[in-house]
């Protein structure tokens, strides 16, 4: 990243100034991947290194912090408020929630931001699916292909083909990239309009049709105990309201430190690997290709799905 801010290598403890704004960052020197020797320092690294083409991504939307205070291998906790005492300057998406609670959210809005909510201790980011200024109308719809038992990613790359080809069909744009887990992200870019829940319907028929399709290899069964063996899951349900996934360009907390990140049709027909983009590289490679889901960013090219449930209405 241009002009990204150095993080010393031999200090536990320091504080940065980035953009006017003052950032302390703490135990830089915390191991967070026992089997790689990399540490808390080496993730907000990693993080200051892609944040060019990251915050476009998560900027403006409420964040979701998954805090893993040990490290990749201990445990982790979810945080839905932004803590405090806090800096003035991190902004704060204030969502509804049927309970009757309002949560205020820390939005990640510039590198400060994002290195301040790294520092908590989140290896992964959890974005909200709309941006802050309407949180029930998203402006793209995914599914994640999760491989289940007796799954080898081979299927899950078979799988990933046929729901290009089915949302092709429909003349959806379609991105891909890996989870950095098991399974693969398939996005498309939809112009906002129908609300979260109206996303979800349409999410879930399209897996369950591709599931009836080809049921030797899909699955749209959500109940664990209930899914075939050696299936991948198309799992829509994560279309539904308030769920979030690893954002893109996330490290993981698996121990080669992958990462959740973009890649082309052409790699998915090719052949790839969750371990081929980890921490170490998606930097470098970032920087060669760019960020190849710009598409999912921009004003033109979006998928009217309003139009089909006009038309089935």
């Amino acid at each position: 990243m241009p002009n990204a801010p150095i993080i010393p290598q031999d200090q536990d403890n320091i504080v940065l100034t980035i953009g006017g704004k003052e950032v302390r960052l703490t135990n830089l020197r915390k191991i967070f991947w026992p089997d790689l020797a990399l540490t808390k320092g080496d993730l907000l690294r990693y993080y200051a290194a892609v944040a060019h083409v990251l915050l476009p991504h998560i900027r403006d939307r409420a964040m979701v912090m998954k805090r893993y205070p040990h490290g990749a291998a201990g445990d982790f906790f979810f945080m839905k408020r932004a803590p405090a005492p806090r800096p003035s300057w991190i902004q704060i998406c204030s969502i509804p929630h049927d309970s009757g609670n309002v949560i205020d959210f820390p939005m990640i809005q510039d590198v400060a931001a994002l290195l301040w909510v790294i520092n908590l201790g989140c290896i992964d980011l959890n974005q909200w699916y709309a941006r802050c200024d309407d949180v029930d109308r998203p402006d793209y719809l995914h599914f994640d292909l999760d491989p289940g038992a007796g799954a080898g990613f081979d299927r899950v790359l078979e799988t990933a083909l046929i729901v290009r080809e089915a949302l092709d069909t429909l003349k959806m744009p379609s991105l891909v990239k890996t989870t950095g887990s098991k399974g693969l992200h398939v996005y498309v870019p939809i112009v906002r309009g129908p609300v979260q829940k109206a996303v979800w319907t349409f999410a879930k028929a399209l897996a369950q049709e591709l599931a009836v399709r080809h049921p030797a290899l899909i699955t749209a069964e959500y109940k664990v105990a209930n899914r075939p063996r050696g299936r991948v899951l198309v799992d829509y349900n994560q279309n539904a309201w308030g769920r979030t996934l690893a954002s893109i360009y996330s490290p993981r907390p698996r121990p080669e430190a992958t990462v959740s990140t973009p890649v082309t049709w052409k790699e998915i027909e090719r052949g790839i690997r969750i371990e081929d983009f980890t921490i170490m590289n998606v930097p470098a490679r970032a920087a060669k290709l760019g960020d190849l889901w710009k598409p999912l960013l921009e004003k033109r090219g979006r998928f009217n799905l309003a139009a089909i449930f006009k038309s089935q209405g």
